[in-house]
């Protein structure tokens, strides 16, 4: 016997139960003769209470986050020098597979590594932002210059007490800026 797909039944949910949950029909813009509909959460699930309490990611989720886009963003940014270097070195005498060949070469090069450093900028940051929040027990702006501070200090310590001492002012500024931006845009510009 074929399987024969029924509505759900509705009587049994609870009032709240069904408030944040909507019918959804896979198949509707398939202009099928089924009917399964699937009875989606609108709001997001959570495994344990604790978590939807908090208003931020976790620390594993904020450290793949900024891992994650420093590294993006470093690589296009490496490509884009790469790609412009790649281009500054072609000699006249260059066949058309040698000039892209540079041009590969030096957008992949530079990218990679630009890439690896603003990827490990990130998870510096993530570590000691999260850190920050773990002992301070709050999420305010002060963590994230703190974390930015730190971090700039950190990646330039082995150059020296002043290469350091500059790169974590630098690093404290670009996120303070960063977070006021933030909170301008989220203030004056309606999303």
């Amino acid at each position: 016997m074929a399987y024969q797909p029924r509505a759900p039944d509705h009587s049994s949910a609870t009032d709240e139960n069904s408030r944040n949950r909507r019918l959804y029909n896979p198949y509707q813009d398939l202009n099928l003769p089924t009917q399964t509909l699937y009875n989606l959460p609108t709001s997001p699930e959570f495994l344990f209470q604790e978590e939807s309490l908090a208003q931020r990611r976790s620390w594993g989720e904020n450290l793949t986050y900024y891992t994650g886009i420093g590294y993006l963003a470093g690589a296009t940014a490496g490509a884009a020098k790469g790609f412009a270097t790649g281009v500054k070195s072609i000699e006249p005498t260059d066949t058309l597979k040698l000039k892209i060949n540079r041009i590969l070469n030096g957008s992949g090069h530079t990218g990679r590594q630009i890439g690896n450093r603003c990827g490990v900028i990130g998870l510096m940051y993530a570590g000691l932002e999260s850190g920050m929040v773990a002992v301070r027990d709050t999420d305010d702006v002060i963590n994230s210059v703190v974390a930015g501070l730190g971090t700039g200090a950190l990646y330039k310590a082995a150059a020296g007490p002043r290469s350091a001492a500059v790169a974590g002012a630098i690093g404290g500024v670009v996120v303070g800026l960063a977070v006021t931006g933030k909170q301008v845009l989220k203030r004056y510009v309606p999303i």
